[in-house]
């Protein structure tokens, strides 16, 4: 708690889903509401220079979550939006923060930055070694982008930036709209409504033979907060579990969990996305003791029990999001 006595945090999309877990983390840790500044997209565009300028103003500490996101579908459809929106985000905000002095800059990257064929489990030292998955390669070339200029900022100007890698997050509160929602949440969508509508089939995209890694976002938000009192090194860091399941395995639970009694069609024209995806968590644990503590079927379990409560709400269309 002493770390963030006094201190002013601004937290870029900490509406969102990731986001407000890490506010929450932080009100935990002793820190007063006044003292976080949380801006809405909708009412603060930080593709704008000027608006990066004003929001980091009187800052101790930056969290940098905002991000446009989606998908496989939503990468393929706009590859282009998501390159220059993210990085002209970050690349501006973070150089906003040098300007005003700021103490320490956070940044989340993406997991979608690391090569489409990397050694399982996943090193950081590995985080170059070839061109990321064709689908999601623009959004995860300007999240990588953000890393280089977290490091070149350190060695030129003495900037304490740090860069963190989240794995695919996933809980209660996730983005369920169909045009932009990640694997966990378009699926618990697709089962839910099939069940109560008596569809007899879902479609599920690719082969089922990839494999992803999935963080509890609560436990994300843990992991950012610790790295934010405890790391100050150029090196990116993994956050993840260090789980791994194939999706056809995934698709599997959530039927079971959901009680859907239906055929599983899988539409093998669609992309799978990247191969595989599982993380060596070892760094995170090292330099700032983090370790994953929700187990994935009890996460499941209660993502899916939020959905259908909110089921109305929770397909409403988004656009900025915090899951990276």
């Amino acid at each position: 708690m002493s770390f963030w006595t006094g201190k002013k945090i601004l937290v870029t999309g900490g509406a969102g889903f990731f986001g407000s877990r890490v506010v929450e983390e932080l009100l935990q840790r002793g820190v007063k509401r006044e003292d976080l500044t949380i801006p809405r997209s909708r009412e603060i565009d930080l593709r704008k220079w000027e608006n990066c300028v004003n929001v980091v103003r009187d800052s101790d500490i930056v969290i940098h979550l905002a991000a446009k996101v989606g998908g496989i579908g939503y990468n393929q459809a706009y590859p282009a939006r998501l390159f220059y929106d993210n990085a002209i985000m970050g690349i501006q905000l973070i150089e906003a923060a040098r300007q005003a002095d700021v103490e320490k800059c956070v940044v989340a990257g993406t997991i979608c930055a690391y090569p489409k064929v990397t050694p399982v489990p996943f090193k950081e030292e590995n985080l170059w070694n070839g061109y990321p998955e064709e689908t999601n390669a623009p959004y995860g070339l300007a999240k990588k982008m953000l890393l280089v200029q977290s490091q070149a900022y350190r060695q030129e100007y003495g900037f304490n930036a740090i860069y963190l890698l989240p794995v695919n997050l996933y809980g209660p509160g996730d983005n369920f709209d169909p045009a932009s929602s990640h694997v966990i949440p378009a699926l618990i969508k697709k089962f839910v409504d099939a069940k109560e509508n008596n569809v007899p089939s879902v479609d599920v995209w690719g082969t089922g033979a990839a494999s992803r890694e999935f963080l509890y976002v609560e436990d994300a938000a843990r992991g950012l907060v610790l790295a934010a009192e405890r790391y100050n090194k150029p090196d990116p860091v993994n956050l993840g579990s260090g789980m791994e399941i194939t999706i056809k395995d995934l698709v599997s639970q959530i039927q079971e969990l959901t009680g859907y009694s239906g055929e599983i069609q899988w539409d093998r024209s669609k992309p799978d996305g990247q191969p595989k995806r599982c993380l060596d968590v070892s760094r995170a644990r090292k330099e700032f003791g983090f370790e994953a503590k929700m187990p994935f079927r009890e996460g499941l379990k209660m993502t899916i029990a939020w959905y259908e409560e909110h089921q109305k709400d929770a397909s409403r269309p988004h656009s900025f999001s915090n899951h990276c």
